[in-house]
């Protein structure tokens, strides 16, 4: 399909200083009866609108028309000021690049999905005697079994606490299984068998991963009656106290199925997305239903221009919601969408399999769509009450510190280090949806000739950093990166950092405030500093100081957080991370077959050619670096 960026249909340009559809009726001649992707650029040349087209020369020329649109199309037509295509051998070829421009140039006009993280799975690692069962993210490198995808975090973590009550499977790391001597507190409160110690054989607990295997594949039922007969048999035998345990673990499974409250008979595996849109806001519901087991939902609010219609939304979210992730076998939906079939076949070409797309009338799926349109409905209520109250309270800030407009990007600055070490510095970003994590930052201090502790110098160079890369990117502030208000974790020392670093690096009208604890550290007791102004305070029940409080706790949490990641990183670092060749999977080997880094460093090249996985150029290269051989 090629670049597009190298596309020699790029350089068409429309005649000097025409806008708006006689910009576009200029491109007419030059097109043809192409699948393709359009782009519609503004007069700076961003780009507006991203579109594909089964025939180009008819799609462009729809747009040529002046009048007959709609509000939002009219106001992006109107801004044209150029256009750039690419023609595609298929339309389905275009239906991807259409969906990958759309995701790395983020156009205004088009329906946008903004939270586009990947979901958790459960992991059976099979590379051990006695299998582990944990969450997992990413890419599915590890030997064993995946089961999801799991809508959340929190929905994986349910899952895997039930299945540790009901089937006692280890969550331990290898390391820590191999280096226990006695059961650990899991075992004492019956969520683990304690096979690091030998209260189970290796048969019995494979027999038990089969059983947790079983009911991750929806065969809960087998589960169950064979519980229930051996619960029966122990009884009639007597074994009173195995009996009670078998008891335990059917109830356990008991209260795991009730609590995935939709468990559908007749779907095994399917996404089921509905759609609710209210005052130009949209909100999808996906449930994610795995062998005929609810695995949790997520609600969805895509960025929409308030007029497009419940079947274009959805047809934009749907292609970019499996832009990177696999599709299920069915996809059950509130709304038609345009190019059902299209999207069907592109679905299909990327799974390798059969996927459908269906808009159920009767039945346990329209039943299905029914309950997640509920919760799109009850969602979308929540999200628009809370970003009312979140209006009002960056109005409140405003006027609290004589802005003289609402701050639409807030940026909170904090720091976070052990006397010096492992220094991080973090910003996170809140606007009127909240707060806007994809858009948070951490900063490893890099600074040599800093002292340690020196949360100044930290400041300064955070700032430094995040103010230069704007300058670059954005010199004229075009965009919505530059902030209306900055947030600083500090007093009067702080600020006037700020104020030094935005003096030198010519940045102006950003404004920035200093909080400071106050008084014994209290919070409520707060003070606020402005350059060249004196300190003040907000009444104790202010509901804009709560605000504050909720952004400064964020920022530290974040900081915290970050820190935190950096020392754990610190702490596992090895000299094998400076080998070339050696990632996880080797030096995990190399670990696991020496014993330490130490040893590593000790053997000898016959040793090291011996570890799997090591080859004997490898081998040499490690031994090498440890001997200064070379």
């Amino acid at each position: 399909m090629g670049d597009p960026d190298a596309s020699p249909d790029e350089g068409l340009q429309a005649e000097n200083g025409l806008l708006g559809h006689r910009c576009i009726q200029s491109y007419l001649r030059l097109l043809d009866a192409s699948p393709g992707v359009y782009r519609m650029l503004d007069a700076q040349a961003r780009v507006l609108y991203v579109g594909k087209a089964r025939n180009l020369k008819a799609r462009v020329s729809s747009y040529a028309r002046p009048a007959g649109h709609s509000p939002r199309i009219a106001r992006m037509i109107s801004e044209t000021a150029s256009m750039m295509f690419l023609t595609t051998r298929t339309e389905a070829e275009a239906l991807l690049l259409e969906q990958n421009l759309i995701k790395q140039l983020k156009p205004h006009y088009n329906v946008l999905l903004r939270d586009d993280k990947s979901f958790p799975n459960i992991l059976v690692a099979k590379d051990h005697g006695f299998p582990q069962i944990k969450k997992h993210r990413g890419a599915k490198k590890e030997k064993g079994a995946y089961y999801g995808p799991f809508a959340s975090a929190g929905a994986v973590n349910r899952t895997l606490n039930q299945l540790q009550k009901v089937f006692l499977l280890r969550n331990c790391s290898d390391s820590t299984f191999e280096s226990r001597t006695r059961p650990c507190l899991l075992y004492q409160i019956k969520r683990c068998s304690a096979p690091c110690v030998g209260h189970i054989s290796e048969e019995g607990y494979t027999a038990l991963v089969a059983d947790a295997e079983q009911f991750l594949q929806g065969k809960s039922t087998n589960v169950q009656s064979e519980l229930a007969e051996e619960m029966q048999a122990a009884s009639d035998a007597m074994e009173f106290e195995r009996a009670a345990a078998l008891r335990d673990r059917i109830r356990a499974l008991t209260q795991v199925q009730s609590s995935q409250g939709i468990n559908p008979r007749g779907v095994a595996e399917a996404d089921v997305m509905a759609l609710h849109m209210d005052g130009g806001q949209a909100c999808v519901q996906v449930f994610f239903i795995r062998a005929n087991q609810n695995w949790g939902n997520h609600d969805y609010y895509p960025r929409t221009g308030g007029t497009e219609s419940p079947g274009e939304v959805l047809r934009s979210f749907l292609a970019q919601f499996y832009d990177g992730k696999e599709p299920p076998r069915q996809v059950i939906l509130s709304h038609d969408i345009d190019d059902r079939d299209l999207l069907s076949e592109v679905l299909s070409e990327k799974s390798g399999r059969k996927v459908d797309l269906l808009i159920p009338q009767r039945g346990e799926k329209a039943e299905l769509v029914a309950g997640a349109l509920r919760n799109a409905r009850e969602s979308l209520a929540r999200k628009m009450s809370e970003s009312a109250a979140q209006s009002r309270l960056l109005a409140g800030l405003g006027d609290a510190f004589d802005l003289g407009a609402r701050p639409n990007r807030i940026e909170v600055y904090d720091n976070s280090h052990i006397q010096g070490s492992n220094a991080v510095g973090a910003m996170i970003v809140a606007g009127p949806e909240g707060f806007v994590k994809s858009q948070y930052r951490k900063f490893n201090i890099r600074g040599e000739d800093l002292t340690p502790g020196d949360d100044f110098g930290m400041m300064k160079e955070v700032l430094t950093r995040r103010f230069k890369r704007l300058l670059k990117e954005d010199p004229d502030r075009q965009s919505d990166a530059w902030p209306d208000l900055l947030l600083i974790d500090g007093g009067a020392g702080q600020v006037s950092a700020v104020a030094e670093i935005m003096a030198q690096l010519g940045v102006e009208n950003v404004p920035f405030i200093g909080v400071a604890k106050g008084v014994d550290r209290d919070a409520g007791k707060e003070e606020f500093h402005r350059p060249g102004q004196r300190p003040f305070a907000l009444r104790h029940n202010d509901p804009v100081l709560y605000f504050i409080q909720r952004l400064r706790d964020e920022a530290h949490r974040f900081a915290i957080g970050a820190h935190r990641q950096k020392r754990a990183k610190a702490v596992g670092a090895t000299p094998l991370d400076e080998i070339s060749g050696v990632g996880s999977t080797r030096k995990r080997a190399l670990l696991a077959h020496f014993g330490s880094a130490k040893a590593v460093s000790r053997a000898n090249l016959a040793d090291l050619k011996a570890v799997d996985g090591i080859s004997e150029g490898l081998a040499e290269r490690i031994y090498d670096f440890f001997h200064d051989r070379g």
